[in-house]
């Protein structure tokens, strides 16, 4: 694991005090619906300390979320431990409180209701239940709130609901779970900004936070420590110390190297020495397993591409991302999608169209269909295994079960779903093979020079 600390100076200081949260080893293995194993974490190690913010940065499927849940000892690790304060978990973690990214109110409840619950399940009689509630839904900016129902809130609201019943226990440790991502920006960004001030406050009631996210400005913004986590399965990739004080500024150069740096991290093209050295899998040799498909449409892709033209073929992810008002993250899946199909090329935080590209987004709809396919075939595993299997068999149609079977050897259920659908999707647009919903049929559609007009 590579370890990044881009300046000495307002790096977190020397731990001198035995950790709040000890990860060790840690490994997680599910069982496949055909039996098989699934490993979603592997190895991982890490700690956290009194007075820090440590950010958990991954993409989607990197089994940040399952490791959350095992520090929270609500799941238990194949193999390695999770320590509080020293002493091994063997259920749920005492010194710990939660907000998901759900929400997870009841709504029945009422605010206070909702916020009381975790006092409750403590034991705390009812007097001392209501005053901390209201202490803790003031403290939270809820105050008038108290007996309104989730119903009534909004999600910004109900998030702030969330917090409150988190830290009214008044834990060691606050665990969040993508606390922003279902809220639009400038809520997100708000109850950052409000999260860190409550954080700055002497009397605020919880020593660390650890931050599962897929945002990188948002890691940058919130934390001391980031892990990245690199997918299928997890592993930690590098640890980086932000040395920024607090408020810091996004739009500071330091700032949007920071990001573009762990960018190119996360994307496996930082060609710097802060990077993690990675033997990358050729699209061409790969698994469908070993090199999945980006969550991506073809739609999505020309877009990107289109403009990325239009701007004269180069440009910096962030500033790109900036300037259409998404979040980099936002981006990732089309920037995968494609540079995996040849199309872009990516170079620490820059994109940059290739020759096929160019031809791609300026063809017409016909010629584009037969690069893509072309492109796809030779470098989407899954797409290439897809026309394979069906060139193999006498009428060129298989059920959608024998792909399904396969991948679920190297991706969750819900994954396997997602990946197929994806190449269909991509298979479809290319006409390589046609799908049938109804009867879970896939068939291959005649080479392109045969086919009858349409």
């Amino acid at each position: 694991m590579t370890s990044i600390a881009p300046s000495a100076e307002g790096s977190p200081a020397a731990h001198n005090t035995p950790p709040i949260i000890e990860v060790s080893h840690v490994n997680k293995t599910f069982t496949s619906p055909d039996g098989s194993p699934l490993t979603v974490l592997e190895d991982i190690s890490l700690s956290l300390h009194e007075g820090e913010i440590v950010a958990l940065l991954g993409r989607s499927g990197s089994g940040k979320s399952t490791l959350l849940r095992c520090i929270a000892g609500l799941i238990a690790p194949t193999s390695g431990q999770v320590s509080y304060r020293g002493t091994p978990l063997n259920g749920a973690n005492p010194g710990v409180s939660m907000v998901f990214q759900s929400f997870a109110l009841l709504p029945w409840l009422t605010v206070s209701q909702n916020v009381e619950l975790g006092l409750e399940a403590q034991g705390v009689g009812a007097a001392e239940r209501k005053q901390r509630a209201e202490a803790a839904i003031d403290r939270i900016g809820l105050d008038g709130f108290e007996s309104a129902y989730p119903k009534e809130l909004s999600g910004g609201m109900r998030q702030r609901v969330g917090f409150a019943r988190a830290l009214v226990v008044e834990p060691d440790a606050l665990l969040m779970d993508e606390p922003f991502s279902a809220l639009d920006v400038l809520t997100a960004q708000n109850l950052r900004a409000e999260l860190l001030r409550l954080w700055s406050e002497h009397d605020f009631p919880t020593k660390a936070m650890l931050i599962v996210t897929h945002n990188i400005e948002e890691a940058v913004i919130l934390a001391d420590r980031i892990f990245v986590i690199t997918s299928n399965p997890g592993r930690l990739r590098s640890e980086i110390a932000c040395p920024f004080a607090q408020p810091r500024n996004r739009h500071d150069d330091a700032f949007g190297a920071l990001v573009d740096e762990i960018y190119a991290i996360m994307t496996g093209s930082s060609t710097g020495a802060a990077a993690e050295i990675v033997t990358a899998v050729s699209p061409g040799e790969g698994t469908p397993t070993e090199v999945p498909l980006p969550e991506a449409t073809v739609g999505g892709m020309s877009g990107l591409l289109e403009i990325l033209e239009a701007r004269g073929g180069r440009e910096d992810l962030p500033r790109l991302a900036h300037d259409l008002t998404f979040e980099v993250d936002d981006l990732l899946p089309l920037v995968d999608a494609a540079q995996l199909l040849g199309l872009a090329e990516v170079a620490d935080a820059d994109i940059e169209i290739t020759e096929q590209g160019r031809e791609f987004v300026s063809a017409d709809i016909l010629v584009s269909k037969e690069i893509f396919a072309r492109q796809a075939e030779a470098r989407a595993p899954l797409v290439r295994a897809i026309c394979r299997s069906l060139r193999s068999t006498k009428d060129g149609t298989l059920g959608e079960g024998f792909f399904l079977d396969l991948l679920r050897r190297g991706f969750s259920e819900e994954e396997v779903r997602r990946q197929l659908d994806i190449a269909i999707q991509w298979g479809r647009y290319g006409e390589l093979f046609d799908f049938e919903a109804s009867t879970g049929q896939l068939t291959l559609e005649p080479p392109t020079a045969q086919r009858p007009p349409k």
